[in-house]
C-alpha cells in the first residue's frame, strides 16, 4: 500500500505512480543526448487528506491504493491488442449505436489499420499510428480517415486512457454537391411517372424525405396530407440487437427501426398530387429497400441523360428551393430532420458558388454604372394593359432598384409609382399607399432570390391575396 507522508501544512498526501508520458517542448520532442532517444517523463497521482491525525493519514493512503487497484485493472485491458479492444468495444456499442454505425466500425476492424490491429495496445505509440494513417491517406478519402482515426482514439480512450493521440490528419475537402435544377427534376417526374419510383422521387424531392425513411412509410403513418416520419430502414448487422420495436426485412439483410430519433421524428404535409399516389395502400407505401431505390434511379437519371447525381441529392435540391422561397432555416431544418443547419451551408454555399459568374456580372455593371454619370432610367408603360408586360416590368424595375441601391424609386425612375398604381388599380384597390410601399419592398426581395420564375409566380399569388382581402 502506498505510504502517506506528512506535508509542512500538518496535511497527509499519498502519491502512487500513474504512467509515463513523453517530453514535448514548444511541440517538439526532447531528446536525450546520450541516447538520441525522446525523453519520457513518469507521471504521479496525488492524493491527499487534510486531517492531521492518524485517521487522514488512513484517509489518503486507502484512495492512493483504490487508485492502483484501478490502474492494475486497466493494465490488463492494455495487454488487448488493437483488434482485440475493437472487437469489445464495438460489442460493447452494438445496442446503443445505429446498425449503420455499427456497420462502419466493422469496416474499419476488417479494412483499415491492418498493420495495427495484431499489436498490443500498451506497446503502440504516436509515431505508429501516424505512419498507418500515412499509408491509409493514400487510397482514402479526408473524411473516411478521420472517421478511421475517430474510431480509433475512441478504443484508446476506453482502454488506454492516459495514452492521447495527436496524430496530423488531412485538411477536410469541401463537399462536391450536386444540386439538381428545376430542369432534372421536371425530367425525372415525368420519366418516373407510373412506375415505383415516382412516389419515391416526389417524397425525397418535395419532402425531403431520405431513402430508408421512405422505405419505412407505412400507411398508418399517414393522416390526410400528411405524413408521420416515425421510421428508417437501413442495413442490418449480426452484431447489433434487434429490439422489440425494431423489424428484420428481406430476408434479415435489412433493419426497420422504429422509431427515429428525435430530429427525424417529424411531420411533413404534402400537396395533393402525392397524397393522390399512396390513396389506397393499407400497408407499406414503398415496396423497396434504400440499395433498390438507390439502382433503379441511377438507371433511370443515366437513361434519359441527366448529369449523374444520388438519390440523396433530391434532398439538397428541397433544402435549396425552400430557402429560394424565403423559408427560414428552422423550418427547412423542421421538414428534413436535421439536428443542425451545417449540411444547409453547405447547400447553400454550393448554390452560390455556381451563381458566382452571375454575381460577378451584377457586381462588375453597378460598378461600371458607378463610375458614370447617372441618367435617369425611364421604363414606358405599354399602351394596351397586359397583366404579364405589367409584372415583367416590375420585375426590370426591381433590377434598377437594386442595381442603383435606391433608396426612393419614384425620385429615379420614371414611371414607377404609375407603374405599380396600373397594376393595383386592375385589382380594384383604391387605398393605394400602404400597399404599394408593401408590395415595393417584397417585390425587391423576391428579386434578390436571382430566379425570375419564381419571383413571377410568387408576385401573382401575392396580388391575389391583397385582392382576397382587402
Amino acid at each position: 500500500m502506498p505510504k502517506a507522508k506528512k506535508l509542512p501544512s500538518g496535511s497527509w498526501r499519498a502519491q502512487v505512480y500513474s504512467h509515463t508520458e513523453p517530453v514535448f517542448e514548444n511541440g517538439k520532442p526532447v531528446l536525450d543526448e546520450k541516447t538520441g532517444k525522446q525523453k519520457i517523463k513518469r507521471i504521479y497521482e496525488s492524493f491527499t487528506s487534510d486531517d492531521p491525525s492518524s485517521a487522514g493519514r488512513r484517509e489518503a493512503e486507502l484512495a492512493a491504493a483504490q487508485f492502483a487497484q484501478d490502474k492494475d485493472r486497466r493494465s490488463s485491458k492494455v495487454k488487448l491488442t488493437l483488434g482485440e479492444a475493437l472487437d469489445h468495444y464495438i460489442e460493447s456499442r452494438s445496442a446503443t449505436r445505429s446498425p449503420r454505425t455499427i456497420m462502419d466500425y466493422e469496416c474499419t476492424r476488417r479494412n483499415y489499420l491492418q498493420g495495427l490491429m495484431d499489436k498490443q495496445l500498451s506497446k503502440i505509440t504516436q509515431d505508429d499510428i501516424q505512419e498507418a494513417i500515412n499509408q491509409e491517406a493514400v487510397h482514402l478519402s479526408p473524411k473516411t480517415l478521420r472517421n478511421v482515426h475517430g474510431l480509433t482514439s475512441a478504443v484508446f480512450n476506453q482502454y488506454r486512457p492516459e495514452f492521447t493521440l495527436n496524430t496530423a490528419l488531412p485538411p477536410k475537402e469541401k463537399p462536391n454537391l450536386y444540386i439538381p435544377s428545376n430542369e432534372d427534376i421536371k425530367s425525372l417526374i415525368g420519366a418516373a411517372r407510373g412506375t415505383e419510383l415516382e412516389l419515391p422521387i416526389l417524397l425525397s424531392a418535395f419532402g425531403p424525405m431520405r431513402r430508408g425513411e421512405i422505405c419505412g412509410l407505412y400507411a398508418g403513418d399517414i393522416k390526410d396530407n400528411t405524413v408521420h416520419v416515425t421510421g428508417n430502414m437501413v442495413r442490418y448487422t449480426a452484431k447489433r440487437a434487434v429490439s422489440k420495436n425494431e423489424t428484420l426485412m428481406y430476408d434479415g439483410k435489412w433493419l426497420l427501426k422504429r422509431p427515429k430519433s428525435y430530429d427525424g421524428d417529424r411531420f411533413i404535409r404534402y400537396p395533393d398530387y402525392v397524397k393522390n399516389l399512396w390513396g389506397g395502400k393499407s400497408d407499406r407505401i414503398v415496396d423497396l429497400h434504400p440499395d433498390m431505390i438507390t439502382d433503379r434511379f441511377g438507371r433511370l437519371i443515366k437513361r434519359i441523360d441527366l448529369p449523374h447525381f444520388r438519390f440523396h441529392d433530391l434532398r439538397h435540391y428541397s433544402a435549396s428551393i425552400q430557402h429560394a422561397l424565403g423559408i427560414k432555416d428552422a423550418y427547412i431544418m423542421s421538414r428534413g430532420g436535421w439536428g443542425n443547419d451545417r449540411v444547409l451551408k453547405e447547400v447553400y454555399r454550393h448554390t452560390l458558388d455556381d451563381k458566382q459568374e452571375e454575381m460577378d456580372q451584377i457586381a462588375n455593371r453597378y460598378f461600371t454604372e458607378l463610375s458614370r454619370e447617372r441618367a435617369d432610367v425611364s421604363i414606358a408603360l405599354p399602351a394596351d394593359y397586359d397583366r404579364n408586360e405589367y409584372i415583367d416590368l416590375l420585375y426590370e424595375c426591381c433590377g434598377y432598384v437594386l442595381q442603383h441601391n435606391l433608396q426612393h424609386p419614384n425620385d429615379e425612375i420614371k414611371n414607377f409609382d404609375q407603374l405599380l398604381t396600373a397594376i393595383l388599380d386592375d385589382y380594384e384597390l383604391n387605398d393605394l399607399a400602404n400597399i404599394k410601399e408593401k408590395l415595393l419592398k417584397e417585390s425587391i426581395h423576391a428579386y434578390e432570390l436571382e430566379n425570375k420564375q419564381i419571383f413571377l409566380n410568387w408576385i401573382v399569388r401575392w396580388l391575389d391575396t391583397i385582392k382576397e382581402f382587402s
